[in-house]
């Protein structure tokens, strides 16, 4: 069963980068996740959706024009509470915005659209980079939503032109970008486990009728292969520090971590134990994407007080992240009577103002 709400992760680019190709990988190498998908293409067939729709139980489309035109927040809001539902047993969900879609509108509706069953859970930004100089030659805009970016996949890597090493062309989307971690790749190959929680964290009950996972539908596909540490086809370019522990976190120094996450680092998440009057009693999770930060406090429900926190990023310094991890690990100062209130500035709870409107805000 899920734990916490469900993450929606917006899937972005600019027309050829590689979106669907990506959304497909994904869902083929799903490790027995559940995911939604929500596609939107411009036009009156959706293509991309029947591209992936032999491959994702839960897909919903929108037809006809770009979403972050056609549809308002309230749409998309009842659209993600449907797919949510506990009875359709989804792990995440993905939407798949038109080519042409404007990247900082849809993070915007789906900030609006967060609930107690719903979260944002970052934005992807695909370039092609192979063509990537004449894209922004051309369309001068998709520089403005490769910055506002939680993660850049570099696709295409294979193909940049004569003369253009990887390393120079990654230096020249961080100008754009200076804070996302950057994952060149080709074929869109990603890893799954940069979105979403490790597969370890799936259990599959074989003892009863189940839905067939996608790992199952194309156990048999002849075009399937084994992925070796030198297959680039299943891109293992992330790294992780975690941070396990019996003992409590400075609220503060926490928020602090999480306000300014190391570098290279796309997600952190975990539960966390704050040894303070009134708060000993609740198990503070958090969850941060691309600086946006969500914090939810429920009960231990008979689980042993504890810290549990990983970084999960690409291009991220494991050793560093966890030394900034162990920082935070120490008792709160019971005279700093404001420290706990720079976590709990991040709790969850519709406001009347949402950071969605001061995104557009700039």
């Amino acid at each position: 069963m899920r734990k916490g709400p469900l993450p929606v992760v917006v899937l972005a680019g600019f027309l050829g980068a590689g979106k669907t190709t990506l959304l497909n990988h994904v869902l083929r190498h799903a490790g027995g996740r559940r995911i939604g998908v929500l596609v939107n293409d411009f036009g009156s067939i959706n293509i991309d959706a029947l591209l992936v729709s032999g491959q994702s139980g839960g897909t919903m489309s929108l037809e006809n024009g770009c979403m972050c035109c056609t549809t308002d927040a309230a749409d998309l809001t009842e659209t993600l509470a449907s797919m949510a539902a506990p009875g359709n047993g989804l792990d995440a969900i993905l939407i798949e915005a038109s080519g042409i879609a404007e990247p900082k509108a849809l993070v915007r509706m789906v900030l609006a659209a967060r609930s107690e069953d719903v979260a944002y859970g970052g934005l992807v930004y695909v370039i092609d980079a192979a063509n990537y100089a004449e894209t922004i030659v051309e369309h001068p805009q998709v520089v403005e939503h490769l910055a506002i970016a939680d993660l850049v996949v570099c696709n295409k890597i294979d193909l940049l032109p004569d003369g253009v090493d990887v390393v120079e062309f990654v230096e020249t989307v961080r100008a754009a970008n200076p804070t996302a971690p950057i994952l060149p790749v080709t074929d869109a190959a990603i890893d799954p486990e940069l979105l979403f929680e490790p597969s370890e964290a799936v259990v599959v009950d074989d003892t009863r009728p189940r839905q067939l996972t996608f790992d199952d539908l194309f156990s048999d596909d002849p075009h399937e292969h084994s992925h070796s540490a030198a297959d680039p086809h299943l891109h293992s370019a992330f790294d992780s520090a975690a941070l396990q522990t019996p003992l409590p976190v400075d609220p503060r120094a926490l928020a602090r971590f999480l306000e300014r996450p190391p570098e290279g680092a796309y997600r952190i998440k975990g539960t966390v134990f704050v040894d303070l009057p009134d708060h000993r009693h609740l198990a503070y999770t958090v969850q941060s994407v691309g600086g946006f930060i969500r914090v939810d406090t429920g009960p231990w429900s008979g689980r042993e007080r504890a810290t549990s926190l990983v970084v999960i990023g690409a291009g991220l310094d494991a050793e560093r992240a966890r030394e900034a991890l162990e920082a935070t690990v120490r008792p709160p100062d019971p005279a700093d009577v404001n420290g706990i209130l720079h976590l709990t500035r991040h709790a969850y709870s519709p406001p009347e103002r949402s950071r969605a409107e001061d995104l557009a805000d700039g």
